[in-house]
């Protein structure tokens, strides 16, 4: 598998020297400047290409070109920014940049709570707790109908937290779940924005009326106007999985598990029109055998991020370790290394450990953190490639 790494552009404290040091092959970056909706230029498109080439590496994925809200939920502009996003992948594919990981997530992109949950060993990891996220859901967004949304017990913990969390705890759950994990990937949202609730539920708003088979037409509509670019320019479209994979804030999700991914796939059967295969997003339900769908799309995956998850019974989960959890990153490794060996894979969601804290890094992209989750899946792919060159040789 192809060693990449999630990297925001030239202005990343980051540096791609940093990067190719430890090992780093492939770039998976964005024009994140230009605004969602915008064409990205070819020459806007080079310039970063050959950035990067300049420091021994290669542009080998897309994430993201943003798919505009407008798309998603069927606005009056839709044709318009569709037919944007066509011109942009155009110039992508001649500047022979051919994988794009995309996300059809309505409004919000992943979900957490706590950015910095302590762990035992001193480092910290993202954290979703359910209690909190439906005390923001109906006491700060004040949702309508929220509460229909969660258990007779579980609105009991929510009414006792409502009760005794301060105004300073609500300030950060808000930054939290609305600003800091949304603004630097979807845009809708960013640092400095005043009344983030309010513009949050203006968001919420455009969506009513979108139930999930609305929410699949749309997706199928958008693919069906991509496609023919797509294999004019042999680049693939990756839909990544919602995170969590539930439905969450009255929206639908159409990405959560085997049967939502097979309807994808079939909408449009292009081989053009591929999966992201995220372990931690779809290992975050409990309901997701994730080497049982690792094994079902192989052959329709074109980029994984391996991370994994520890999900807890009352369905709270935090960012495990990357040989640990629900991901079973190990397992996984063994399919998509006997199924496709150059795909590119990404270590995603890495810790906070050492003086990764206070460095003003993306929530779940550290440098250490990730550095380490590399360091140990770089080892078990050496560890999988050397396992299927003997069986090669006594074969």
């Amino acid at each position: 598998m192809e060693k990449t790494w999630r990297w925001f552009g030239k202005k990343d404290k980051i540096t791609l020297d940093m990067l190719r040091q430890i090992g780093v092959e492939g770039i998976v970056t964005a024009l994140h400047d230009i605004p969602n909706g915008e064409i990205w230029t070819l020459e806007a498109i080079l310039d970063l290409k050959k950035f990067i080439e300049d420091a021994g590496l290669r542009w080998s994925v897309v994430e993201s070109l943003p798919v505009s809200e407008a798309i998603k939920y069927g606005g009056a502009d839709r044709d318009r920014l569709i037919e944007n996003y066509i011109a942009s992948l155009s110039n992508l594919g001649k500047a022979g940049i051919k994988t794009v990981c995309y996300n059809f997530m309505p409004v919000i992109d992943w979900i957490r709570t706590d950015l910095e949950y302590p762990r035992a060993d001193g480092t910290s990891s993202l954290y979703f707790d359910r209690i909190r996220f439906a005390c923001f859901d109906c006491y700060i967004l004040q949702r309508e109908g929220a509460e229909k949304d969660y258990s007779p017990e579980e609105m009991q913990k929510v009414q006792a937290l409502d009760k005794s969390i301060t105004e300073k705890e609500k300030t950060q759950l808000i930054d939290t779940v609305i600003v800091k994990t949304q603004g630097f990937i979807n845009g809708n949202i960013r640092e400095g924005d005043k009344d983030p609730v309010a513009l949050f539920k203006n968001l919420l708003a455009l969506y009513k009326g979108v139930d999930k088979n609305a929410l699949r037409e749309n997706l199928r509509y958008f693919l069906s106007r991509i496609m023919p670019v797509c294999e004019d320019h042999g680049i693939d479209m990756c839909i990544h999985p919602d995170d969590p994979p539930c439905q969450v804030l009255g929206l639908p999700r159409i990405v959560t598990d085997s049967e939502d991914i097979e309807w994808i796939l079939n909408a449009v059967p292009d081989p053009h029109n591929g999966l992201t295969f995220c372990a931690g997003s779809l290992s975050s339900g409990i309901h997701n055998d994730v080497p049982e769908l690792a094994r079902k799309f192989a052959s329709r995956t074109r980029f994984v991020h391996l991370r994994s998850t520890g999900v807890q019974p009352d369905g709270n989960f935090i960012e495990a370790g990357h040989l640990e959890g629900r991901g079973r990153l190990i397992e996984l490794v063994r399919i998509f290394e006997k199924s496709n060996p150059s795909l590119p894979m990404r270590v995603d969601h890495g810790r906070l450990m050492f003086d990764d804290r206070n460095k003003g890094y993306n929530p779940g992209y550290s440098f250490y953190g990730r550095m380490f989750a590399l360091a140990q899946m770089d080892g078990v792919i050496a560890t999988v490639q050397n396992e299927l060159n003997k069986q090669h040789k006594t074969e």
